[in-house]
């Protein structure tokens, strides 16, 4: 049986545009990856679709989380902590941070997410995306951007 522990300092820590998302391990013989995800105010996600579903699980602060459906506006939620959000494969989504707190959650994801992360991720914050490289990473790794407004 292994035993892995994994501390903040020895977390990956990778920077995805302005969001800080930490590696914190998965699940043995499981799809399942942990991952801690830092929402700055004003940050988020564009609208987008993916093979892989998510859990997100707040901790802190107040996430908006949409989902697009079909012909009308998108089904609006604000998840305060210890609110769980669960996107299924290829729902059409974002989240945003519209509040002036930091946003922490947890996230379950699959390793596809996990690599897509690592594709795009940086070191440091990034002052200015490069919202080519990601476009081209979001369709290496299947991950199909939404022409609807958040």
């Amino acid at each position: 049986m292994n035993f892995n522990v994994t501390t903040p300092e020895a977390a990956q820590t990778l920077w995805v545009v302005a969001d800080r998302i930490r590696l914190l391990g998965g699940i043995a013989d499981s799809s399942l990856e942990l991952i801690e995800v830092e929402v700055p105010p004003g940050s988020g996600t564009p609208p987008h679709s993916h093979a892989s579903p998510e859990l997100f699980y707040v901790l802190e602060g107040a996430l908006t989380v949409r989902h697009f459906g079909a012909g009308g506006p998108p089904e609006v939620t604000v998840a305060g902590p210890g609110t769980s959000v669960r996107i299924g494969p290829r729902a059409p989504h974002n989240y945003s941070n519209d509040s002036g707190r930091r946003v922490r959650m947890l996230v379950l994801v699959e390793p596809s997410m996990i690599a897509f992360f690592r594709d795009i991720g940086t070191v440091e914050p990034q002052a200015q995306p490069d919202f080519a490289r990601i476009g081209a990473a979001m369709q290496r790794h299947g991950i199909e951007a939404l022409p609807m407004a958040a």
